[in-house]
């Protein structure tokens, strides 16, 4: 007897979708709501059902911080790890992020985003059948972190100059695509983010 059952199948799509990641959101993982009992931020600040996130919490005065990325350049990848021996099954994901013109402040936005866990929502140019952008959750229960990138001023005039960082977590469950939004992103009525999506 099966321990679970399928609930559908899947034809082949009709339509075409576009490939890469227009916006990513960084939220911070201690600024989530936390379960008071076991401190934690999966199922109380970010509430996911059947591969979809229908509430988002977080605390008073704290926000979702927006970075813009240039067209083609960045990517998410989510990889699927199980042991048909040890009956176990977790996935690693990955998401890396291209940004132009080395800068004060984005010396300094790394020197923070390497010592914080982070709760990372990716904004895909691939639009759902509403027309939205679709939006995907990553870290939901361990979160991410800054593991490895680089500092580039490139040599000849058209190389890249700028940063390319890539964050990564360990989960045993996948990552979950946001409840689509009405007008805006995160605009949903269950979302509770005081701050607002933070852009500059």
């Amino acid at each position: 007897m099966a321990c679970t059952s399928l609930t559908k199948g899947r034809g082949l799509q009709c339509d075409r979708i576009a490939g890469g990641i227009k916006y990513v959101y960084f939220g911070v993982y201690d600024e989530f709501d936390a379960n008071a009992t076991t401190g934690e931020v999966y199922g109380t600040g970010v509430v996911e059902a059947a591969g979809a996130i229908t509430d988002i919490e977080m605390q008073g005065g704290k926000g979702l911080y927006r970075y813009a990325l240039p067209r083609g350049e960045s990517s998410l990848t989510e990889t699927i790890a199980g042991s048909t021996e040890a009956g176990t099954i977790y996935t690693t994901q990955s998401i890396t992020i291209k940004l132009n013109q080395l800068s004060t402040a984005d010396q300094y936005q790394v020197k923070l985003l390497a010592t914080t866990k982070l709760i990372i929502f990716a904004e895909l140019n691939q639009l759902n059948a509403a027309g939205k952008n679709v939006i995907v959750g990553m870290g939901l229960r361990n979160g991410m972190r800054l593991n490895s990138g680089t500092d580039v001023s490139g040599a000849a005039f058209a190389d890249h100059n700028g940063y390319s960082w890539t964050f990564d977590g360990m989960e045993e469950g996948f990552m979950a695509v946001v409840a689509d939004y009405t007008t805006t992103p995160f605009d949903n009525g269950d979302f509770d983010i005081p701050l607002g999506i933070v852009i500059s």
